[in-house]
C-alpha cells in the first residue's frame, strides 16, 4: 500500500519558482488513496487553538506531528505534541531520504476534511528549520490548489496538486515565498498533506 514509486520524477508543469519541483508521480492513485484511508483512521489527530492578529481560533484543519523523541517544534506560538513514526511512514521517509540525499526527522501531516479547510499564507522559515529548508511534501486525496507567492513582487502562481504527487521546497523557496492552500468550495472530499521536514 505505501511503497513509493521507483523515484519521484519531475513532471510536466507550469514553470516554478527557483527552489520548487513538482514531482508528479511519487504514489500510484490506487496507493496513494490507500494510504489516505489508512491515515485519516489510525493517526492521532489534533486540532490546536492559534492566536494571530489578537484573535484566538481553532486552526482550519486536522494536523498530526510525527518526529524523533529529540524533536521539538511549534509555530505561531504553538508546541506541536510529537507522534512516534508509524511504520508506514517510518519507510516512506527512509526512501525518501535516500532518495534526496537528505535525512528527514519531523513529519508535519495536515488533514483538510473538505474544501472548507485550508491553510494561510505562510513560508516555513522557523529557526528549527535552519538557514535553507529542506521540505518535501506529498498530497493524498482530493486535488487541491497550491498557491505560490512572491513576498516582493506578489507575483502567485497556481499549483494543482492531485493525489500521490510530490513538491520539493530548498534552496531560498521560504526566505523569497510564501504559499498557501485556499479554501475550495467546490471540493467536497479531503486531501492529507505529508510535509517531510527536518528540525534542528
Amino acid at each position: 500500500m505505501s511503497r513509493l514509486n521507483k523515484e519521484c520524477l519531475p513532471g510536466q508543469t507550469p514553470q516554478l519558482p527557483p527552489g520548487f519541483e513538482y514531482l508528479p508521480a511519487c504514489l500510484s492513485f490506487e496507493k496513494s488513496l490507500a494510504l489516505y484511508t489508512y491515515l485519516a483512521s489510525s493517526l492521532d489527530w489534533q486540532q490546536p487553538t492559534i492566536t494571530l492578529f489578537g484573535r484566538t481560533a481553532p486552526i482550519p484543519r486536522l494536523q498530526c506531528f510525527i518526529a524523533d523523541k529529540s524533536v521539538s517544534y511549534g509555530y505561531s506560538g504553538t508546541l506541536l505534541e510529537n507522534t512516534l513514526w508509524p511504520d508506514v511512514l517510518s519507510a516512506m521517509r527512509a526512501r525518501l531520504s535516500r532518495q534526496f540525499g537528505h535525512d528527514f526527522n519531523a513529519l508535519l501531516v495536515n488533514w483538510y476534511r473538505d474544501g472548507q479547510d485550508s491553510m494561510g499564507w505562510h513560508s516555513d522559515d522557523e529557526a528549527e528549520l535552519g538557514l535553507n529548508p529542506t521540505i518535501f511534501s506529498m498530497s493524498l486525496g482530493a486535488t487541491r490548489n497550491f498557491k505560490i507567492r512572491h513576498k516582493q513582487t506578489q507575483e502567485t502562481l497556481t499549483l494543482p496538486l492531485p493525489t500521490g504527487s510530490g513538491l520539493l521546497m530548498t534552496g531560498r523557496s521560504q526566505h523569497d515565498y510564501q504559499h498557501a492552500l485556499p479554501k475550495q468550495a467546490r471540493v467536497t472530499q479531503g486531501r492529507i498533506n505529508l510535509t517531510f521536514r527536518t528540525v534542528g
